[in-house]
């Protein structure tokens, strides 16, 4: 099977099997380098951000441990997505994400590294600030919600109710030599928080009391509601 008809396939399911709203396509880049930074709660993580209608092309970085899950294997594969090995730098990997972000492919990106088990935000980890440098990708923060239980309701035959609301494109600054790891943390410290303002306040998880986020919610005019609660 071709990406192409694997594609058309995720459109389907996610457009019949479950009832996804999307916000903000409007900020995602028609064109170019694309970071697309996501909270991670469930694999239909990555199927909600395969059927975003702006940048059909988007892939993602996948832990390697899926390698021997045959039917996700084949599913990763026919995606385009990459593998990555999150015990140790992956060079490999890196150089493989460099190449395609380079290419005008949208790279989607979980900066917490691993799948939240609480449906709350882990803290986010810095590897993602040096692929962004060294490829001149626009960030884009993505807050999901409602994948958390979205496998457990459909083995129950019940339709999940998602929403990706897509944030402000921006970009990171240069790095400083001197204090290079605290720069370094405080751009995490920055996407994170981006995603959490995007998301209800039972998400915000380990940034609930962080004063970036703070600031961005006054912003924006108040915590993110609910719109499946209303």
């Amino acid at each position: 099977m071709k990406r192409e008809q694997l594609q058309r396939i995720i459109y389907f399911l996610v457009n019949h099997i479950t009832e996804t709203r999307y916000y903000g396509l409007e900020n995602i880049p028609k064109q170019g380098n694309l970071i697309v930074a996501t909270n991670h709660m469930s694999r239909v993580d990555i199927a909600v951000l395969f059927a975003n209608p702006v940048r059909p092309e988007i892939t993602a970085l996948v832990a390697d441990k899926y390698v021997t899950y045959f039917g996700i294997n084949w599913l990763i594969r026919t995606a385009g997505a990459i593998y990555l090995d999150r015990d140790r730098a992956d060079f490999t990997a890196f150089r493989e994400a460099q190449k395609l972000i380079k290419s005008g492919v949208a790279m989607g990106i979980a900066p917490e590294g691993t799948r939240s088990e609480t449906g709350q935000l882990l803290q986010g980890k810095p590897g993602m600030i040096l692929l962004a440098h060294r490829t001149n990708a626009v960030i884009v923060p993505v807050g999901q919600s409602g994948t958390e239980d979205a496998m457990k309701k459909l083995s129950r035959l019940r339709k999940p109710r998602i929403t990706a609301r897509f944030g402000k494109p921006f970009t990171i600054p240069e790095m400083p030599r001197e204090n290079r790891d605290e720069a370094m943390q405080q751009a995490t410290d920055e996407i994170m928080c981006r995603i959490a303002a995007l998301l209800p306040s039972k998400y915000w998880g380990f940034y609930k009391d962080h004063p970036r986020l703070k600031e961005l919610i006054k912003e924006q005019g108040g915590p993110i509601i609910d719109e499946w609660t209303k």
